[in-house]
């Protein structure tokens, strides 16, 4: 929520969706922030090929890059994370508030106004 209220700061409004379970994924769900962003990016706690991959090959299937939606996925690296504090440990993992924050402007480009998911 910390990157929500640093993007709301630059005028960027995003929609913050729990996806609490990665299955079954929310079809409807994930379909309806896909058509009504420009930007979907998904945060997840896992590695690579966890429910971002699932999200990916869902927007693949269903033909929504087709129509220029731009998808990220942050997953922890593939590296060995000391043991430390949450922060410290995101930190090494860029999945902080700053690194998220980060990660929406690249996609959006500098200074873009939009609305991500």
């Amino acid at each position: 929520m910390n990157a929500c209220e640093s993007l709301a700061a630059k005028g960027i409004t995003p929609s913050v969706a729990d996806a609490r379970f990665a299955k079954p994924l929310d079809r409807d769900l994930i379909l309806t922030l896909a058509r009504d962003h420009e930007v979907l990016i998904t945060i997840e706690e896992g590695a690579i090929g966890g429910f971002g991959s699932h999200v990916a090959q869902l927007l693949a299937e269903e033909g929504v890059f087709d129509h220029g939606l731009k998808f990220r996925s942050m997953v922890l690296p593939d590296i060995f994370i000391d043991q430390a504090s949450p922060k410290a440990m995101y930190d090494v993992a860029a999945m902080n508030a700053p690194q998220i924050v980060e990660k929406v402007l690249s996609v959006l480009g500098e200074g873009a106004q939009a609305r991500t998911a």
